[in-house]
């Protein structure tokens, strides 16, 4: 630390000799001619011409990742977004007092360059650098051997140094971004809108989850970050959309683990007169498009498995999964009390707050998701986990629900969407005496969580009458995660949620 302290301090003493000489360590902009690849790929274009001479001046701008002096010639390393460019300064060519200004420099700074490319002896194309600017000095030195470094949590705080030390995950990012740029794609290709709904809302619903609570002061009102795009997404299917979709952030005010964030991206897709086979259809061909669009080819690397994304895909029921796993049929016990007793006979620790939806949610997630590698669709769920879901045609104790899941992640979620008005309030009333007994529970045990609020506005919108119509959730995270073979979702979200120091 005190070795810091001192480079640091040093760093400041040449801050103000800089500027000592009237030189502006931080001008307002550059003009650079060529980005470092740019330069790069001129130079091998016009060596393929046989050109002997290089023609125009180039300018090019980075930070200085190296520095290496040699009596009166000096070699520098500079990085810019596309990649790294060798630059060669001479004593000779800049002369005694812009040479001897080098010497202000240090790693980290950025700096912008005027000069020719040549090829050195040892066959690097280099800027023969006849003018330079100093555009930005870095008062921090960068981190040593950045890559020896097991402080991860330091990564993911200090997540620009991250980006500077390590070339390999900006590519991370950059692959992040192709991913939804083909999904979009895919989408508006298929005739979908691209929408865009509240994220601060009077009532946050749309799914189960814990909310996070905010006030606006004018209106004299609480509000919610969301926790789910589909209501409102819903509303405009019901005013005449028939196919929209939203890409947006989503707040759930619960745990952090390496596949949750406490905001995370979802894109959500609704579409008048389809039902979730049709999504099961959509969810298939979107995700081998984009690895195709991306990737290259319909299959990818997570882990020590290769998974191949060509449809179809395999198609489990639920009910079945369950069984062959682990051997309980959740058929077999119809209350609560009942399949709670099952799960302890099978050495679960069962939370006693959970509803029936959830202890079979807790056997999915224990004994089948892990083992669900290759693309698979769990199908049919039970009416009480999915209250917004509509009910099997032939089984009224089970909705038409999937859940995808790939490399042991879920990835997707879908319904054909419960419009039936009447039925959809009473699912929200029921859901709600199942949360007044679970929070009676945990004020018990010293817990004080807030019940859901029932959104009027949406019932009232559904009694106006909505399509039959299918909708799907994809974790646009969960799927980085998979293209990018990464195990935590920290490292594909630029700046994951930390505990303040």
């Amino acid at each position: 630390m005190a070795r810091l302290k001192h480079i640091a301090q040093q760093r400041l003493e040449k801050l103000e000799r800089i500027r000592g000489q009237g030189i502006n360590p931080y001008p307002n902009s550059y003009q650079r001619s060529h980005t470092t690849q740019e330069a790069l790929a001129l130079y091998e274009q016009i060596e393929s011409s046989q050109q002997t001479v290089m023609g125009s001046e180039l300018s090019l701008a980075g930070r200085i990742t190296a520095i290496r002096f040699m009596g009166k010639i000096a070699f520098f390393d500079i990085r810019d977004g596309s990649g790294k460019i060798q630059l060669h300064f001479s004593h000779d060519l800049l002369g005694k007092k812009k040479y001897e200004f080098l010497h202000e420099i240090d790693i980290g700074d950025i700096i912008g360059a005027k000069g020719k490319l040549f090829r050195t002896k040892t066959g690097e194309i280099t800027l023969e650098v006849n003018d330079f600017t100093l555009l930005a000095k870095s008062l921090q030195p960068l981190p040593e051997k950045w890559h020896g470094l097991v402080d991860v949590e330091k990564r993911y705080r200090q997540r620009y140094l991250d980006l500077i030390s390590n070339e390999e995950l900006k590519s991370v990012f950059e692959l992040r971004s192709q991913i939804i740029s083909a999904l979009r794609l895919f989408l508006n290709e298929g005739g979908f809108i691209e929408v865009e709904t509240p994220v601060l809302q009077p009532v946050a619903g749309g799914a189960l989850a814990r909310r996070f609570k905010t006030h606006h002061q004018a209106l004299e009102q609480d509000l919610y970050l969301r926790i789910a795009l589909e209501l409102y997404l819903k509303r405009l299917i019901i005013g005449g959309f028939d196919k929209v979709y939203e890409i947006g952030r989503i707040f759930r005010n619960e745990g952090i683990s390496t596949r949750h964030n406490p905001e995370f991206t979802m894109v959500e897709i609704y579409e008048a007169y389809a039902d979730y086979n049709d999504m099961m259809k959509m969810v298939e061909d979107m995700v081998s498009y984009i690895a195709r669009e991306v990737m290259g080819k319909p299959e990818i690397k997570f882990g020590e498995e290769l998974v191949k994304l060509t449809p179809p895909w395999q198609r489990i029921s639920l009910r079945e999964a369950i069984k062959e796993r682990c051997g309980i049929d959740f058929e077999d016990y119809p209350d609560v009390k009942s399949l709670r007793v099952r799960m302890e006979q099978s050495g679960l620790e069962v939370d006693p707050n959970k509803d029936r939806g959830r202890l079979i949610d807790e056997l999915i997630s224990t004994f089948v998701q892990p083992s669900l590698m290759q693309p698979t669709f769990l199908v049919d769920y039970p009416v009480e986990m999915s209250p917004l879901a509509k009910r099997k045609r032939d089984n009224d104790r089970f909705v038409e629900r999937f859940e995808a899941f790939i490399g042991g992640l879920e990835l997707a979620n879908a319904f054909t969407e419960l419009n039936d008005p009447i039925e959809q309030r009473k699912r929200f009333h029921d859901q709600r005496k199942i949360q007044s007994a679970e929070l009676m529970l945990a004020k018990s045990g010293g817990k004080e969580p807030e019940a859901e609020a029932i959104d009027e506005d949406f019932l009232i919108a559904l009694e106006y009458g909505m399509p039959p119509t299918g909708g799907l959730g994809v974790g646009i995270d969960r799927l980085v995660m998979l293209f990018a073979d990464k195990q935590s979702i920290r490292e594909i979200i630029l700046f994951p949620q930390l505990k303040a120091k």
